[in-house]
């Protein structure tokens, strides 16, 4: 349309210039002299007619020059957006712009060590999957640090979701979580028996349910108050029980180091998850799919349609076992973008923006629901497809493919991989802790389908209507951000998107964003060493008063 329009200006500016000329030579300046009809005053039009013949030429000229320029500015534009339709594989397979943005997590202002003598112990029980409980246990910590408390080494909770009983020292290296900490909180793995009076007592913790998303305020007053009454309190469960968007930058860091570099995976399990990467990484780069098109998000988004009548039984007795009672129109629904995407429809994004049969993936995902009639489509626009399963020669995850260890291998090879696209990134813990962990390990590529605006895409396609259709989905694509740091917007996530707060510029304007000192673990090492003296003054005196006594 932009080209026709530059074409019509051009021809127009054209015509007019024409009838500048037409009326230069052979009108008057009224546009009523007629060179035949009254041709006795020639030598009157030689004189006088000079000066208005060139002054209406110069006209034309600059008329002209104008509709040149706007025809060419026009085209470049033009030319300049038919390139932006265009996504760059090759690029993606790099990280991301940064705009000289770096991970930091460190604190930047005054954070003292804590204190030997705290107000008391908090244990909590973290519910649900893998990743759930990861943002329960950065939500602990900051708890047990609001409220000056000894942190008891956090419960995973194994009768929920993966029925695994591996716990946290099955999961992560304890060690090295209580190191990373220490400037932060006091951590110990049980509650320690007290003795009183010759007798060793157990200290019973007092049981609260804290509610949702509870405000900091909660932490400082009531759970407070119950920690000192009872000098120990159990939060169960403890899944989202502490807002996420907190006006405290300091505390929104420390959830970032409890989350990248607190919580490390056990040895075996990083050594695992690199063998497999570098197995994959072998054949050159290589994209991890999060494919959530697995039985309980399918149920829980409300999309049966697709399925037999057998399968929409199944899904709707899931949905009625484990989710509230909604009704739910499956077309609504899919046009709003709130159905997980088929593997056919990834497999059509991603071959829209570039990516050929090449092109290897790893699949991390459970059991697809459908069986693989879902897959066939997909397998047949990439048939490089690869998952835990397949590259793990040591077998050990045959034995484990449900359980925690099976998702943190999943995590790792995500995390590590050269482009990650979740494509159900909604109320997946998962695919949004991923996101934020990949923003942070150095803003590392991310597809992030926009399945609003796809859906009437995907729509139109199924209706027979095919023109352009690549072309449409590479402009949804092109819109997205795929990995670059950006400001968070609600519903998104903190721990999907820790920029600025965990990120730092060198030569920031804003003094808010400037990056810590390079010693600035020798500043809180000094710190601690300085409490822990104090500490040991403090003993030493309390000895001798009792001595004298």
């Amino acid at each position: 349309m932009r080209r026709y329009s530059s074409k019509l200006c051009l021809l127009t500016c054209i015509r007019d210039f024409e009838l500048i000329c037409i009326n230069t030579w052979f009108g008057s300046a009224d546009g009523n002299f007629d060179l035949f009809s009254r041709a006795g005053h020639r030598h009157q039009l030689k004189q006088s007619g000079v000066k208005a013949m060139l002054g209406r030429l110069s006209i034309a000229v600059i008329v002209l020059v104008i509709c040149a320029v706007s025809f060419l500015s026009t085209i470049k534009s033009t030319s300049r957006s038919f390139s932006q339709s265009e996504v760059k594989v090759d690029t993606l397979w790099g990280t991301a712009a940064s705009g000289e943005w770096r991970p930091s997590s460190a604190p930047r202002t005054a954070w003292p060590p804590p204190l030997t003598e705290t107000n008391g112990y908090l244990r909590v029980r973290c519910n649900g999957g893998l990743n759930q409980q990861r943002s329960a246990i950065c939500n602990a910590v900051l708890a047990a640090r609001i409220m000056n408390a000894t942190l008891v080494l956090p419960e995973l909770d194994a009768n929920s979701f993966w029925r695994d009983d591996s716990g946290f020292h099955g999961i992560y290296d304890v060690e090295h979580f209580i190191k990373s900490l220490r400037y932060d909180i006091k951590i110990v793995e049980s509650i320690p028996e007290l003795r009183k009076n010759g007798k060793i007592k157990k200290l019973k913790a007092f049981q609260i349910r804290p509610p949702r998303d509870a405000p900091i305020s909660w932490y400082t007053t009531f759970a407070l108050e119950k920690m000192k009454e009872h000098s120990a309190i159990y939060l169960t469960p403890f899944s989202h029980r502490l807002a996420e968007e907190i006006d405290n930058p300091e505390y929104q860091r420390l959830r970032c180091r409890v989350n990248y570099h607190a919580l490390r995976f056990k040895p075996h399990i990083m050594e695992l998850s690199n063998t497999i990467v570098n197995r994959l990484r072998a054949q050159g780069h290589f994209m991890a799919i999060h494919l959530r098109f697995e039985m309980d998000m399918l149920a829980f988004a409300g999309c049966f349609d697709i399925f037999t009548p057998a399968e929409q039984k199944i899904l709707k007795k899931y949905r009625q076992e484990n989710f509230a009672a909604k009704k739910l129109v499956y077309s609504e629904r899919r046009a709003i973008g709130k159905c997980p995407l088929t593997p056919e429809e990834v497999g059509l994004v991603l071959r829209s923006m570039g990516f050929d049969n090449s092109t290897r993936i790893y699949l991390a995902a459970g059991e697809l629901f459908g069986g693989d009639r879902f897959m066939k489509p997909f397998r047949s626009l990439f048939p490089r497809l690869e998952n835990h399963s397949t590259v793990d020669t040591t077998g050990e995850l045959a034995k484990n493919t449900h359980g925690l260890l099976g998702s943190a291998v999943d995590y790792m090879v995500c995390l590590l991989a050269d482009i990650f696209m979740p494509t159900y990134d909604g109320p997946s813990n998962f695919a949004n802790n991923l996101l934020g962990h990949r923003l942070y390990y150095g803003f590392r590529t991310t597809i992030r389908p926009d399945r609003k605006a796809l859906a009437p895409i995907f729509i139109d396609r199924e209706k027979g209507q095919t023109a352009g259709f690549e072309e449409a989905v590479r402009q949804v694509m092109l819109s997205t951000n795929f990995g670059r740091p950006h400001k968070r917007l609600s519903p998104e996530s903190f721990y999907t998107n820790s920029w600025p707060e965990c990120f730092c510029q060198t030569s920031a304007v804003n003094p808010a964003d400037k990056c810590p000192p390079d010693n600035v673990l020798d500043i809180l090492d000094s710190q601690l060493a300085t409490e822990r003296i104090i500490d040991s003054d403090s003993i030493a005196s309390n000895l001798t008063a009792d001595v004298n006594k």
